[in-house]
């Protein structure tokens, strides 16, 4: 809020700063002002600090902190690094952490000198300060970017080396660190765990299936794909399905898509990345293992099997909670923000799904929120980021003892 902050001297009011800083620190990237021309250099390097703290998580920056001053990592630390990392085993969680920083400066450095040679042929040495800025946003999926007009990278739809780097800047800042550390590993240990498999295949499958429908749907639209040659339609289109899902960054005019393709953006959302990422969403994870239960139930299994492994029953109905949990939200915020803003109920599904799945795409309704629909948006960024349907799902799921069996009964179904 400080008139620091600004490029103009201007002070942005409490909600516009709230929710700037909230989709700053959740990575999520909607914006109520323009990033590029409203903030001065002071803001910028505020919300990318936002930005990094928030994509790594404040319990790994915690623990970094604590390392680095010599501390011991207690067994409690433990404990609270092995929820924020979403992993299954205590052992080797504060290597994995470690693994975490080490990994993250690595890859936004080199993503970003890519960036910075090819931004300083247009913008000179601000190209460089462009490129490892938009490094950071694209790794940690936040989507923020400085070109102004809230164009993002719609002027570089058709440049191959700016769509590759922050596609692939994107896809492995949503698989997950887990994911990188197998994949590095693989060298000694000569396989991949379940985890990092269903990841794999399913983060493929969800852009691929996006890519032909998005090329499919847009292709004769003169307002996005329509007017682009052949090979830029595929490039955007890959990149749409790419930034969908998790990062926020478009390539086209989000506002002039087809409400066709808007439905499937949202499905793309709501799902979004994989657990230990950088993304939200109900996680690649749970869309798979519902998917896996659902051809199970079809076929006659009792429980799902994939690459000859069963998944357990408690693990499906995880899923199937969070899922519905996050399903009640996003429609009860879409149900209230319907009569606190006057624009069509897909548009707003839209943009309230973008901020549960901390993606950042929107239509272009943001910057005209009412003061009720802003702070909705935020309490929804919130949510999607920290987990709060997760956290319900475990204290809702946590074993308790059984003092008395009821006998069954059966209801019709279908």
């Amino acid at each position: 809020m400080t008139p620091y902050a600004s490029a103009n001297g201007s002070t942005l009011s409490f909600v516009d700063a709230l929710f700037t800083a909230t989709s700053a620190v959740c990575v999520t990237g909607l914006v109520v002002v323009d990033t590029g021309t409203y903030f001065s250099t002071f803001g910028h390097i505020v919300i990318i600090f936002l930005i990094q703290i928030g994509g790594l998580g404040l319990m790994t920056v915690a623990t970094v902190g604590a390392v680095l001053s010599g501390k011991k990592i207690n067994l409690r630390e433990r404990l609270l690094i092995q929820e924020a990392t979403n992993q299954i085993d205590l052992s080797g969680v504060v290597r994995l952490t470690l693994y975490i920083i080490k990994a993250t400066l690595v890859l936004e450095f080199v993503g970003g000198t890519i960036l910075a040679i090819r931004w300083f042929q247009d913008y000179g040495l601000k190209g460089i300060y462009f490129g490892y800025w938009h490094a950071v946003s694209s790794f940690c999926n936040a989507g923020f970017d400085l070109f102004g007009e809230y164009r993002s990278i719609t002027h570089y739809v058709n440049d191959l080396t700016v769509n590759a780097v922050i596609g692939l800047l994107i896809i492995i800042g949503g698989i997950g660190f887990p994911v990188i550390a197998d994949l590095w590993n693989y060298r000694q240990t000569k396989r991949y765990t379940l985890h990092t498999k269903i990841v794999l295949t399913t983060t493929a499958v969800l852009i691929f299936l996006g890519a032909i429908f998005f090329f499919v749907s847009e292709y004769n639209n003169d307002k996005t794909l329509g007017a682009l040659p052949f090979a830029g339609k595929l490039l955007a289109s890959l990149f749409q399905s790419i930034t969908t899902r998790t990062a926020g960054y478009n390539s086209v005019d989000i506002g002039a898509l087809k409400d066709g393709t808007l439905l499937v953006m949202i499905m793309l959302m709501f799902i979004g990345a994989s657990p230990s990422s950088m993304g939200g969403g109900v996680k690649t994870t749970t869309a798979a293992v519902l998917a896996l239960a659902l051809v199970g139930s079809v076929t006659g299994r009792k429980d799902p099997q994939v690459f000859s492994r069963q998944i357990a029953q408690h693990t499906v109905y995880k899923a199937f909670t969070v899922v519905m949990i996050s399903m009640i939200l996003v429609l009860v915020v879409t149900l209230a923000m319907s009569f606190t803003e006057n624009v069509s109920l897909t548009r707003i599904l839209f943009e309230v799904t973008s901020a549960f799945g901390t993606v950042g795409l929107t239509t272009g309704i943001t910057p005209t929120l009412s003061v009720p629909g802003k702070i909705l948006i935020t309490l929804t960024m919130f949510a999607g980021r920290v987990g709060t349907m997760t956290l319900l799902m475990a204290l809702a799921l946590r074993p308790r003892k059984k003092y008395l069996q009821y006998p069954e009964g059966k209801i019709i179904i279908g």
